[in-house]
């Protein structure tokens, strides 16, 4: 059994996190939400007006086509939906430019960063102009600098879109600095373990990464995580 009595409330405009170890069911929980994984029990809701079609889904490797432009790539949902580079140009143009790619439009993923490629990743996401934005480690294999800097991006662009952010990751002091609430896995079930609100204002920035209440926040964080840890 990969999951065991979850049961997991989302607010809208939350931008929650799952943080656990490995083999938790961060992951599997997350598919489920994205209508991508079957359940064997319990339901899923949706709020009034919401369904599977707002989301947008960002995985652990940005997974481009080799062969297809910066461009094209993002296109890929929409063209998947019927609809010609002439018809969405505008919102393909419009989403590169969130992540500030709009000068790589015609660029090759052999041509870029791994921190730009993740770009190309998210803005593919949202080229959909989603309600909910699913993000499974997006930066687990990016250097730390880039991952800081992306990281500040995303809430920039969150706090910006007004979407509902759920954000798996092993990094305590990433799911501090970003969340507004984080959830703790344990494994061998994937279940609940622990649940703390992050109370401190957005925007935050290096200040914030330097303060007590955030250094506090982490150490609480990882208490709860190691006793999750420990369970297993």
């Amino acid at each position: 059994m990969a999951l065991d009595n979850l049961n997991l409330a989302v607010e809208r405009h939350e931008f929650l996190s799952l943080l656990g170890p490995s083999g938790c069911g961060k992951s599997t929980a997350l598919r489920i939400i994205a209508g991508l994984g079957n359940i064997s029990g319990g339901r899923l809701y949706w709020p009034e007006g919401g369904h599977v079609g707002d989301i947008g889904f960002v995985f652990q490797e940005p997974t481009l086509m080799p062969w297809a432009t910066v461009f094209d790539n993002v296109h890929l949902p929409l063209k998947l939906q019927g609809q010609s580079r002439r018809k969405v140009g505008d919102r393909v143009e419009e989403a590169l430019a969130m992540v500030g790619l709009q000068d790589f439009h015609r660029a090759y993923p052999r041509e870029l960063s791994g921190g730009m490629k993740m770009r190309v990743s998210i803005a593919r996401a949202l080229v959909t102009r989603p309600k909910l934005l699913l993000m499974d480690e997006p930066f687990a294999a990016l250097d730390e600098i880039t991952r800081i800097r992306l990281n500040n991006d995303l809430l920039h662009l969150w706090q910006a879109q007004g979407w509902t952010v759920v954000f798996v990751t092993h990094s305590v002091y990433e799911s501090v600095f970003l969340s507004s609430r984080i959830v703790v896995m344990a494994a061998r079930p994937g279940r609940i373990v622990g649940e703390i609100t992050i109370d401190a204002p957005y925007p935050r920035d290096e200040q914030f990464r330097m303060s007590e209440p955030y250094n506090a926040y982490c150490r609480e964080v990882s208490t709860i995580l190691h006793r999750a840890m420990g369970d297993n």
